[in-house]
């Protein structure tokens, strides 16, 4: 690990109209590299925010011909900074996309690629249903890719809710961990930031969390306050719903102290489940006659 450096997380409400969507990036990108930043990171679903499943696949594209992709990575290059995109909807097969995330070097290539593994397929209290699976393939892979800084651990949102997934990737290296998200409004006022502070202290991580914000054109609200937290757990930047860039300044070496006062990550043992026992059989006492 190298020394600090600085991260601009990108807000946004993307639309329905990639194109849009791509120029509203592209120029928060360009305020982030402005203000200093090193790395930075786009939400969920930068490239479009739709959920009729007939408007999606008439819009989408394979990653091959994607114009945000090959914008983001011109983006890099041109600037000079790591930029990654917490996901695109790419098309995979003619009735199926990838949730994909894709980590862009300063030379403007492509160093990782990571399918959302968890899918949403929710149904909440206030009526809104969420089935992602009925237009996603589930990815089955986790990825770390190597920064100059540190090594970071790539997710996706929904994969918050499963720590199981930050656990590996913090025992494959990874000291930072992206959850780029769309959160909606209702589960991020009840669960946002405590799931964002407990995967950086379980797992003695920064957690880097850009995320969409407000009313969406498709009728969607999602809950934004994209947050930085650092390895014991503080937050030390966040935003409000409103699109633009959150900064932080993160030094490296606090992963290091972080484990060293928690070494939670050294003291995980494997263990077996006991099953409950059943019922013992009714025992029926005769006592003898005198």
């Amino acid at each position: 690990m190298t020394s600090t450096f600085r991260i601009g997380l990108i807000q946004m409400r993307s639309t329905r109209e990639p194109h849009v969507n791509t120029e509203a990036a592209a120029k928060l990108i360009g305020e982030a590299k402005t203000g200093g930043a090193d790395y930075v990171l786009t939400p969920e679903m930068t490239n479009i925010m739709e959920l009729s499943r007939d408007r999606l696949f008439s819009t989408i594209v394979p990653e091959e011909n994607d114009p945000t992709l090959a914008t983001m990575r011109e983006l890099a290059r041109a600037l000079g900074i790591y930029v990654h995109i917490g996901s695109l909807a790419v098309k995979v097969s003619p009735d199926k996309a990838a949730n994909r995330a894709f980590l862009i070097n300063r030379k403007g290539n492509i160093v990782a690629r990571y399918d959302k593994i968890h899918m949403f397929d929710v149904d909440l209290a206030n009526g809104e249903r969420y089935r992602e699976s009925r237009s996603y393939r589930a990815g089955d892979l986790a990825v770390v890719a190597d920064l100059p800084w540190g090594r970071l651990g790539v997710t996706i949102c929904y994969d918050l809710r499963f720590p199981a997934l930050y656990r590996a990737l913090a025992g494959a290296g990874a000291s930072f961990l992206a959850i780029p998200s769309a959160f909606t409004e209702q589960t991020g006022k009840a669960h946002w930031h405590v799931l964002m502070r407990a995967r950086a202290i379980e797992n003695g991580s920064f957690v880097f969390a850009a995320a969409q914000g407000g009313r969406h054109e498709n009728g969607r609200d999602t809950f934004g306050h994209s947050l930085v937290v650092d390895p014991w757990g503080r937050v030390i930047a966040e935003g409000g719903t409103e699109p633009g860039v959150i900064f932080a300044d993160v030094e490296p070496a606090e992963v290091a102290s972080a484990r060293a006062r928690i070494p939670s990550l050294q003291h995980g043992r494997r263990f077996e489940m006991i099953e409950p026992m059943a019922e013992p059989a009714h025992l029926h006492v005769v006592e003898a006659q005198a």
